[in-house]
């Protein structure tokens, strides 16, 4: 997973005609340590499909004002610089509901494709 700490990189990176999907952490957050674990296998089974960045909420205060990041871990899913979907909440997301989350995002970029 590549680790974003700048508004530009992330710009370009959301921009790609292919799905990107960014999650929002922080290091003091125990939520998003909880799924640190499962994420590789993530990443792994949805290879090809999805690209996966990684910011740090502390790194881009700005951007996650704009983009109204309120509960860490935060999905949001893009493709050509456009929202596709997101998955934010406040409560501890499971790998079951991580998925699910990562399935939608491919059926509505397929979708707008």
């Amino acid at each position: 997973m590549q680790k974003i700490a700048s508004e530009q990189v992330f710009q370009e990176q959301i921009n790609r005609p292919e799905l990107t999907v960014a999650i929002f952490k922080t290091t003091w957050c125990k939520d998003c340590h909880y799924i640190e674990p499962f994420m590789p296998a993530v990443e792994e089974a949805y290879q090809g499909k999805i690209t996966f960045i990684e910011l740090d909420r502390d790194e881009v205060p700005d951007l996650c004002e704009r983009l109204n990041i309120l509960g860490i871990p935060s999905f949001i899913a893009f493709r050509e610089g456009k929202e596709v979907v997101r998955f934010v909440s406040k409560l501890r997301k499971t790998r079951e509901e991580i998925e699910q989350f990562l399935d939608r995002a491919v059926e509505v970029s397929k979708a707008m494709a």
